[in-house]
């Protein structure tokens, strides 16, 4: 079963339709919209800041959702992906996103709309992407603007895979 915990009196919230994996770690400030999925050994720490996430959001294996102690909460939008063992930190993620496996997004960055961050890419602290681009690289730059094609190919369709991924945990749990 999965750990959800409070942190100071406040106990994580979750939209409709969510799949929370059994081993996964939820704690605190943390609210999430309908239609997300946590999945396997993935942590969300709400203790020290907040954690909002919108609507048809994955947060995949291993990964770490976390902010910064009176200073940075993270802030994350709709159908965003965040791949595995990705860390996302104090930092704002808005709508229609995709953060590669194994990139790290650091405190107070702001990635825009319609953006994705390669696999293994740092965005650093402070650092603001741009809408409509995709950034690789250590530490991460912009290297194209992202096509329409790409933005429903990858964005859209990874986000929408984890919908349907979900269904196949969550009709388990009900048999």
């Amino acid at each position: 079963m999965a750990v959800i915990l409070p942190v100071e009196g406040k106990m994580p919230t979750f939209g409709d339709d969510c799949f929370i994996a059994p081993n996964a770690t939820i704690v605190g400030d943390v609210v999430m919209g309908n239609q997300c999925s946590v999945w396997f050994n993935t942590v969300l720490r709400g203790d020290v800041n907040y954690i909002k996430i919108g609507n048809k959001v994955n947060i995949q294996d291993n990964a770490v959702i976390h902010c910064t102690y009176q200073k940075y909460p993270t802030n994350i939008g709709n159908n965003v992906s965040i791949g595995h063992t990705a860390i996302v930190h104090g930092c704002t993620l808005h709508d229609n996103v995709l953060i590669g496996m194994g990139a790290i997004v650091m405190d107070n960055a702001v990635v825009h709309s319609n953006t994705i961050i390669a696999a293994g890419a740092v965005v650093l602290e402070d650092t603001v992407c741009e809408p409509g681009s995709i950034y690789a690289g250590v530490p991460a730059k912009k290297i194209k603007d992202i096509s329409e094609e790409l933005i429903n190919g990858e964005i859209n369709r990874i986000a929408n895979n984890y919908i349907k991924y979900s269904g196949w945990f969550k009709d388990k749990k009900e048999e």
